[in-house]
């Protein structure tokens, strides 16, 4: 019998190793490295100890903070398009922009007039913790820089948790209620830092969210959508929280 040479793997394009690279370093020492040099010129080195570096650029630092935050929803992407499946697999396909905003819009007319009561609600049960969805208060930036955190949060967990974690789990062999269960339940695992109330709010917008995704393919319209309710709870708060309970 002759002998079987292996095939080598295709050879990746340039641009895909050079994505991969930074994807990696994104997700590992490359944030590292950006604070280190913003330390490095916050203050003079002679006479100054790391534990005593006066962190005056706080704006520059929440804007890496954001960026950083951002990299596995770059590394979602790169991965469907290094497989050849393309945005348009976990829903981020850009051909419907208009008809996407204005369900986010209308998404977030629904799921905020129910959940502002919700929330309220458990508060004032004591179900849940009062968290403050708004950055540093009393600074110029502190509304732009709420926006920008809420643009970060309405990517990183409508893109992986809903477009890429149900799409993943239905190709290897779970059904669509089982999926958008576990997407559901991982959404309101990491909101319990707020109490039973924001596991169990989450977990419904969750199902809600996920059973859309399903029926739809879209995840434009969630991002959206989850963009407005953080940004409407961090002005709310940034404008109104003298009117709120504990805060007056």
């Amino acid at each position: 019998m002759g002998r079987v040479e292996q095939q080598s793997p295709p050879a990746l394009d340039r641009r895909t190793l050079a994505e991969e690279v930074l994807v990696v370093l994104v997700l590992s020492l490359l944030a590292s490295a950006v604070y280190a040099i913003l330390d490095l010129f916050e203050a003079p080195l002679r006479g100054v100890t790391v534990a005593s570096v006066n962190q005056s650029n706080e704006l520059l630092r929440q804007i890496v903070g954001v960026v950083f935050g951002l990299g596995p929803v770059y590394l979602v992407l790169h991965l469907v398009r290094r497989s050849g499946e393309g945005t348009g697999a976990i829903g981020l396909g850009w051909d419907r922009p208009l008809q996407d905003m204005v369900r986010g819009a209308f998404l977030f007319a629904v799921v905020g007039s129910v959940g502002v009561g919700v929330y309220l609600g458990a508060v004032a049960l004591g179900v849940n913790r009062f968290v403050v969805p708004a950055p540093p208060l009393g600074h110029w930036w502190t509304v732009p820089l709420l926006l920008l955190n809420a643009a970060e949060a309405a990517l990183l967990e409508e893109v992986i948790v809903v477009g890429y974690l149900i799409t993943r789990l239905r190709q290897i062999g779970w059904g669509g209620a089982a999926a958008i269960l576990g997407s559901g339940l991982l959404r309101a695992g990491y909101h319990l830092y707020q109490g039973w109330g924001g596991f169990a709010g989450n977990l419904a917008m969750g199902l809600f969210f996920g059973w859309l995704f399903v029926r739809t393919r879209r995840v434009w319209p969630l991002v959206v959508a989850h963009l407005l309710l953080d940004a409407g709870a961090g002005l709310g708060y940034v404008f109104f929280r003298s009117h709120l309970p504990g805060f007056s």
